[in-house]
């Protein structure tokens, strides 16, 4: 089966910068996804569009195709208090904060007694970055999956 519109998607990849450093590998376990239901990269989706089991396949996304522009102004103070986790931050650590939509991914700018400074920016935002994708299975989306609009079981969505 090629992947296209409602296909549940699994697989395996080496996410590279523009140095060709490795900045994440999934290992053993694979990312799971339903297509064409706007829970991948755009650019990414694209690249796997028509592939199949067993292919691989490498795309260089550019940030609009990926986590978008940096915006320098996306830097806020918040209370220290705000940070998910036990352990005191530091600069350039990537935590959690509880934000009014759930926990949100931010990285430390700067460390306060009370209070941190946070950009808000994905951490990979503003980034050229090159995907190395091993798929390793492709099948046709359940009902209910389709109802929910995300892929369920190893390594995708859980109820």
């Amino acid at each position: 089966m090629e992947i296209g519109q409602n296909a549940v998607v699994a697989f395996r990849y080496r996410l590279l910068d523009d140095q060709g450093q490795q900045l994440e590998a999934s290992a053993e376990e694979t990312t799971v996804y339903l297509h064409g239901a706007g829970g991948m990269l755009p650019g990414l989706e694209k690249a796997l569009q028509g592939k199949a089991a067993g292919d691989q396949v490498t795309v260089t996304l550019k940030p609009h195709e990926a986590y978008g522009a940096k915006h320098p102004d996306s830097v806020q103070r918040i209370p220290l208090k705000h940070l998910r986790g036990k352990k005191r931050p530091r600069p350039g650590d990537v935590v959690a904060v509880n934000g009014e939509h759930g926990p949100r991914q931010v990285t430390i700018v700067k460390v306060g007694k009370f209070m941190v400074e946070v950009d808000t920016n994905h951490p990979l935002a503003g980034m050229v970055l090159t995907f190395a994708v091993d798929i390793v299975d492709v099948r046709a989306a359940t009902t209910e999956e389709l109802a929910h609009g995300h892929a369920h079981g190893p390594g995708g969505h859980h109820h």
